[in-house]
């Protein structure tokens, strides 16, 4: 049986590289990393989730399986000096390639989204209002038993509903509540219909995350940044476990939450809102509080629904061209084989 096991272990850094799960061809990595870039334009958007564009794009299991892969077994084969085993057993090439996208969106969109949604909002809110009505159809579908998944699917709207409406607090700067945040915000991120930069913002920690990347080398900033992507890479890997075990335990139900999670939190991305309270933070102006109302009658609403058909039908199409690529959700077990 030992003789077996080592037959196929990687002999070399690049077999173990081949080995590992990921895009198996260029033009795999090229798509994963539109997927990425389409989750890192998501999350530059308050109130819009990039685990949602995950799940549209077929990639939500793979995804929490590759931080998964980031576990105790994996650090025990380091430490016994296995690297060529940790590196064939670790999902890089899948989060490299996706990583990249994500990264290169949130670079280049951020700003042109805070234009859009400064300049032209309901528009902008309008594509987005159908995104995320298309989004909530895709993830119910994988409901299978309904009336066993409506109490999560009640509690998943009612939560959505509350967190999108609560109005920013300031908390104190302390090490421990840093910490919190940023398990709290990178939790939200990888959960359909919760923005995590919407979260920090209402837990006050926004413009001090965003002060101390401008300005890292400022006194205590890199203890801050340092102690906020601890708190981020606990959540995130504990979070993505969790989440794991519980779809492929507990799939109706957890299915049923987040397709409540994504119908509660389009109170937040209605395109008719007015505007109650506004603070300057860094030099630009973020919304505190809003309700939503009715939108008139005219030429702009045909334009905002025409938009809103328009994002609904792609993630559709989206929908539809992840299916027929073969790239929908599969169980952590299935990626390892090759």
């Amino acid at each position: 049986m030992s003789s077996e096991s080592e037959s196929v272990r990687p002999v070399g850094w690049r077999q173990a590289w081949l080995v590992s799960p990921g895009p198996q061809s260029w033009r795999d990595a090229g798509v994963l990393m539109l997927k990425g870039a389409a989750m890192g334009t998501a999350d530059v958007v308050p109130g819009v989730s990039g685990g949602t564009v995950a799940f549209i794009t077929g990639i939500y299991d793979q995804l929490l399986c590759a931080i998964a892969s980031f576990d105790l077994n994996a650090l025990g084969r380091l430490l016994r000096g296995k690297l060529t085993e940790t590196l064939a057993g670790l999902h890089l090439r899948f989060l490299l390639a996706l990583g990249f996208g994500i990264a290169g969106a949130i670079l280049s969109t951020a700003r042109l989204m805070h234009d859009l949604l400064t300049i032209h909002p309901v528009p902008t809110w309008s594509l987005f209002c159908g995104l995320i009505v298309a989004s909530i159809l895709v993830v119910g579908r994988e409901i299978m038993d309904w009336w066993g998944g409506l109490p999560m699917l009640v509690l998943g709207v009612v939560s959505a509903h509350g967190i999108v409406g609560l109005i920013p607090v300031q908390t104190p700067d302390t090490p421990s509540i840093v910490f919190l945040c940023g398990m709290v915000a990178i939790c939200a991120m990888i959960l359909p219909g919760l923005s995590g930069a919407f979260l920090l913002l209402i837990l006050g920690k926004y413009a001090t995350i965003t002060g101390a990347l401008r300005n890292p080398f400022d006194e205590g900033n890199l203890l801050l940044l340092a102690v906020f992507a601890s708190g981020c890479l606990v959540g995130l890997l504990g979070f993505s476990r969790i989440l794991n075990l519980c779809l492929a335990r507990f799939r109706n139900l957890t299915m049923a939450l987040l397709t409540g999670l994504m119908i509660g939190a389009m109170r937040k991305v209605w395109p008719w809102k007015e505007v109650l309270e506004t603070e300057l933070i860094r030099g630009k102006e973020y919304v505190l509080r809003e309700v939503n109302v009715f939108p008139e009658m005219g030429g702009r609403l045909l334009l905002a629904l025409g938009l809103a058909a328009v994002g609904f039908v792609l993630v559709l199409v989206l929908d539809w061209w992840s299916r027929r690529e073969g790239t929908s959700t599969r169980a952590c077990g299935a990626l390892h084989k090759r």
